[in-house]
């Protein structure tokens, strides 16, 4: 199977929740949450560089394919394309709620080519 290049890009949403910012990535169901959009969706970067890192050349090695094609649940996906129908036609509140995305790591940090 090919790597094809929309498969490199991870979809996310983060929203306000209780005065907390909450980040996903559906496509690795990851979440993190932050005081501010950017501390939630830095924390959540930071979660998929080790995710990726630890499926690719940490211990979790055995288990790459079903870590990286482990997706978020379907309610989490349906309020993503909600969310990116409310984006579409200008709806979409980003002082509540935003969309964006995250590109997939390729050579984990501090793993030498090659050894991935």
């Amino acid at each position: 199977m090919a790597l094809k290049p929309a498969d490199m890009i991870l979809r996310c949403y983060a929203e306000r929740v209780d005065g907390q910012w909450q980040a996903f990535c559906l496509d690795l169901t990851l979440a993190a949450q932050g005081d501010d959009f950017a501390a939630a969706r830095a924390k959540l970067h930071d979660m998929i560089v080790e995710y990726v890192t630890d499926a690719v050349a940490g211990q979790d090695r055995a288990y790459a394919g079903p870590l990286l094609t482990r997706r978020a649940p379907f309610p989490y996906w349906a309020k993503f394309y909600w969310l990116l129908f409310l984006d579409t036609w200008g709806g979409l509140a980003g002082d509540m709620r935003r969309l964006f995305t995250e590109v997939l790591p390729l050579v984990p940090p501090g793993v030498p080519i090659g050894h991935a």
